[in-house]
């Protein structure tokens, strides 16, 4: 069908993008640093990019064109806006990435209180040292959400049982997540869980999530 449409000269066009951001059907874009029409279908004629152009590059012209796509234009747009709202919320979570998860201080197991306010209706998670350093994403995956206690039983060489067992009896504690490491000495962390939840005489859930020593989740 002939029918108006948008012509942009190219040798005048320096490239500025301003009717590329005023074309709200997104019919141009920039192609090698030069605006075009790349899609003449969601042209709808009516011009808007014209008076942004400053170097009068884009005028009208009267041609055979595909006709004015509403529904693909439409289309194209909800497409772009949930493209727009993944991107603005991957870039949240990066930001949320960045910035720390500790719910609380101090946080060594040794040094809480075992009737502190924030353990009330938290979600415990129980971390060994090295898992902060071995595993990169753990504030925002393991830690957000949660309190957090750490402690090495190698290093600190104490059984960490009994006061598990006093922070789960005094406090609601929602669920227990064990965040450990590979090695052998891990084990003695994920054991005095183990052992502070049956003491307690709750039922409460729990997990283990270990680490190895390059970093990756082997189990979950």
């Amino acid at each position: 069908m002939v029918r108006k449409i948008i012509k942009i000269d190219e040798e005048k066009c320096n490239g500025c993008s301003a009717c590329a951001r005023a074309c709200h059907e997104g019919a141009i874009e920039m192609v090698e640093g030069k605006a075009k029409l790349t899609r003449e279908d969601y042209c709808d004629g009516l011009g808007d990019c014209l008076p942004e152009c400053p170097c009068g590059a884009i005028t009208f012209e009267e041609r055979e064109a595909p006709a004015y796509d509403e529904a693909a234009v439409l289309a194209a747009k909800q497409k772009k806006m949930k493209e727009t709202n993944r991107l603005e919320e991957s870039n949240k979570e990066m930001k949320e990435e960045r910035s720390s998860q500790l719910g609380q201080w101090p946080c060594q197991i040794k040094l809480v209180p075992v009737n502190a306010p924030y353990f009330h209706g938290a979600k415990l998670l129980v971390a060994a040292d090295c898992t902060a350093f071995a595993y990169a994403d753990v504030h925002y995956r393991y830690m957000k959400g949660k309190i957090t206690l750490i402690g090495c039983p190698k290093l600190d060489s104490v059984d960490y049982s009994e006061k598990l067992t006093d922070i789960i009896k005094i406090n609601e504690i929602k669920s227990v997540t064990v965040l450990r490491m590979e090695v052998p000495c891990c084990g003695g962390l994920e054991m005095a869980v183990k052992n502070a939840l049956k003491a307690s005489g709750k039922m409460i859930p729990w997990q283990v999530v270990t680490v190895s020593t390059d970093g990756k989740i082997l189990e979950e």
